[in-house]
């Protein structure tokens, strides 16, 4: 079974009013980046009747269609995946009238958003999702154990568990790794 690494760190944001503040939480850590050939190759790999060539050109494909579809002003519904759509930033302080809104002036940025399917069948959602996942702390990988070695007690101290627990918002801090984001950035 494949496992999810974590790394458990400490809060060190001072903030006076925050009650995260030398709290515990827990951080994904990615062990790779995985390109598109990689993405296809792996796909051919698990017995599928299209080379590796033929899944890459699939996927490029879709990309550059979705990319189309999105500034069309249509939302793409990967069944048992979800939705891609699109969202829109503006820029700080906004317009003090409707008829003075003007796209150049106060839009800033569009950003592709992702929304997990959330169907009986393939629930991505992340209290669904996290029932799936089996967690090991890298500290346990330094130490040449890669069995999640917790019992049940420290995985619910420190929020690792399977079955729940803070499964995403703002617990004050994310991975400053580049390659952690989305989209690779």
């Amino acid at each position: 079974m494949s496992k999810i690494l974590y790394e458990v760190y400490q809060n060190d944001i001072k903030d006076s009013e925050s009650a995260m503040y030398g709290k515990w939480y827990a951080r994904l850590k990615s062990t790779e980046t995985m390109t598109l050939t990689k993405m296809a190759k792996h796909i051919a790999e698990h017995g599928s009747v299209f080379t590796e060539d033929v899944v890459e050109g699939v996927i490029k494909k879709f990309k550059n269609c979705l990319l189309e579809l999105l500034l069309d002003s249509k939302k793409v519904k990967v069944a048992g995946l979800g939705t891609f759509y699109l969202t829109c930033e503006c820029a700080k302080g906004g317009a003090d009238k409707a008829e003075d809104f003007n796209v150049n002036q106060h839009l800033s940025a569009l950003h592709i958003r992702f929304l997990p399917d959330q169907t009986a069948e393939d629930n991505l959602s992340s209290r669904e999702f996290i029932k799936k996942a089996e967690f090991v702390n890298i500290k346990n990988l330094f130490s040449g154990n890669t069995d999640n070695t917790n019992d049940d007690d420290e995985q619910q101290e420190n929020g690792s568990g399977n079955t729940g627990g803070n499964t995403g918002g703002n617990t004050g801090g994310g991975g400053n790794d580049p390659g952690d984001g989305p989209n690779g950035d």
